[in-house]
């Protein structure tokens, strides 16, 4: 056989096993990336999700002994509500900058919210808190009060809710992880149990 007539393969098909293996690599790669940072569980709006990042836990822990609780997860306050494609466009967004300023460990002792989250949170509270911004019953209460209910952000004035006083990540009292609750059962002494058993 001559050189000439032997067959040599073509570029296309050199480079295919290497293209299959660097596309496989990478789709594997995302794959264990997302079940690593349990990105499904960003989609929801339970606030231990926040507490996927170590860095969230001591804003969690004070959240966690405010009064607002009972009322308001961290979505409510810290998301739009205006539409579902904003909600989770703004999710993204926030998420993926977060976790970069995370995994780089370039975040600041004491977390700030940026403009576009300032003015998120600023409309939560006056969606939550509609009545109090507009009545009118308190007129003259505090000078100036009625011209700055929407004037002027509410925390201006408000600093320590729901955050309380102190906001650098280490000077937050409990600042532990927190046990999910879906996991821990509950510990009902037995003369408690027949109590509620009765009745």
């Amino acid at each position: 056989m001559a050189i000439k007539d032997r067959v040599l393969p073509d570029k296309k098909s050199r480079w295919r096993p290497t293209a299959v293996f660097l596309i496989a690599a990478l789709i594997g790669l995302g794959l264990f990336m997302a079940k690593e940072s349990e990105v499904v569980s960003y989609m929801g709006d339970n606030p231990q999700t926040c507490v996927n990042c170590h860095v969230m836990t001591p804003v969690y822990n004070s959240w966690m002994h405010s009064s607002h609780r009972e009322w308001a997860s961290c979505n409510d306050c810290h998301v739009p509500h205006d539409n579902i494609f904003n909600k989770y466009y703004f999710k993204a967004k926030d998420g993926l900058y977060h976790a970069s300023i995370f995994t780089l460990r370039a975040e600041p002792d004491v977390i700030f919210m940026r403009e576009a989250s300032q003015e998120v949170v600023q409309n939560n509270c006056i969606r939550c808190h509609v009545q109090q911004v507009t009545q009118t019953k308190y007129d003259g209460w505090i000078d100036g009060h009625t011209s700055d209910r929407t004037d002027r952000q509410c925390w201006s004035c408000h600093r320590e809710i729901p955050h309380g006083r102190s906001h650098g990540i280490s000077t937050i009292k409990y600042n532990i992880a927190p046990i999910p609750t879906d996991e821990v059962e509950a510990v009902i002494p037995e003369w408690l149990q027949k109590e509620i058993e009765e009745k």
